[in-house]
């Protein structure tokens, strides 16, 4: 936003005419004064250099002040309501000037002007100057005018940043209701934000997430900040949506300005990625348990190792674990096998 000089107001500001030095501007208004009387133009000129202003050029109302407008950058027009005839056409040519630069307005004209502007609302200037007027006045009302032009073109910014943010931004009161909500509320909820204002901001937190959020709540209440914070809120077709909050409070005002992200495909991708790593783990148990099954031949009960070798049992498990055999003879094996031999013998 522009510096512009103080404007001393007390009985000890200096005239116009006065010889005590002015303070140096940091920024010299860049004046463009519209007006077809050469009469007005050139005392309007005199009076402005004066008072220090920068005057950029004189022009008469329609293309001319447009285009000069646009060519000389300046940071406020004076306007002769003379040029214009009625309230009309005094918002037509403000109308095209900031169309072509954002710059302020000030009208000089009647009491009956000002007021049709007024009654007529759609457009007004910055400021009025009824004539006749001091040189006093005619610095408060340009300073005035530009700081009421700065101020609503930055709250226009402000606004329009804020109307068509992709994130959700809020004022939350301190008692748990919405005060202000963008539009993207109702782009990712589907509730209308009268809906959404209507109701505690808690009924629209999945049932799940509700002691988590009041607890996080009453941190920031109490002077905290949310950050990074994860909770789901309601959709109007029944779905839930997963929010990532940052949010700060402001006491005196018994509000906590937020902003949440909408973060529901990343909450999908974290739980499909769970669930393939969660299969990828079991199919690796069940490799690892068919790598515990050992081909055997049935016959002679060797065991098949990774190279296609056939070995016995004992030197599969000696060579794969630390284990060694020491040999007897089982009282199955005993009857079956060598008693027989000793009957054959005798």
């Amino acid at each position: 936003m522009r510096e512009h000089k103080a404007v001393r107001m007390g009985p000890d500001a200096p005239s116009a005419a006065s010889s005590e030095p002015r303070a140096e501007s940091m920024h010299r208004l860049r004046i463009l004064i519209v007006s077809d009387r050469l009469d007005v133009a050139s005392s309007l000129g005199q009076r402005l250099a004066a008072l220090d202003y920068e005057v950029v050029g004189t022009a008469s109302p329609g293309k001319d002040v447009v285009r000069l407008a646009a060519a000389s950058a300046p940071d406020l027009l004076l306007m002769d309501a003379c040029c214009v005839e009625g309230a009309s056409e005094a918002e037509d040519v403000i109308r095209a000037i900031q169309n072509e630069r954002s710059s302020a307005v000030v009208l000089l004209g009647t009491q009956e002007l000002e007021s049709q502007l007024r009654a007529h609302g759609s457009l007004t200037p910055d400021g009025f100057l009824i004539s006749p007027f001091s040189d006093r006045e005619l610095e408060t009302s340009l300073e005035l005018a530009v700081c009421r032009h700065d101020r609503a073109r930055a709250a226009e910014e402000l606004e329009g940043f804020f109307a068509v943010s992709i994130d959700l931004f809020c004022f939350l009161d301190f008692n748990g209701y919405f005060r202000r909500l963008n539009p993207a509320w109702e782009r990712t909820l589907g509730f209308t934000r009268e809906e959404l204002m209507s109701r505690p901001f808690i009924t629209f937190v999945h049932p799940d997430d509700r002691a988590r959020t009041l607890e996080q709540n009453a941190d920031v209440r109490r002077g905290g900040q949310a950050r990074g914070f994860e909770n789901r809120y309601l959709c109007k077709d029944g779905s839930y949506r997963w929010l990532m909050w940052n949010a700060t409070p402001h006491s005196l005002e018994g509000v906590i300005y937020s902003a949440a992200r909408d973060v529901t495909a990343r909450k999908d991708a974290e739980a499909e990625r769970a669930l393939l790593v969660s299969k990828l783990e079991a199919s690796l148990a069940e490799v690892r348990t068919l790598r515990e099954i050992l081909p055997t031949c049935m016959y002679c009960k060797r065991i098949r190792d990774d190279e296609e070798h056939w070995q016995t049992v004992e030197s599969y498990i000696s060579r794969h674990t630390a284990t060694r055999f020491s040999h007897g003879i089982c009282p199955a094996c005993m009857e079956s096998e060598v008693e027989p031999q000793f009957t054959e013998g005798s």
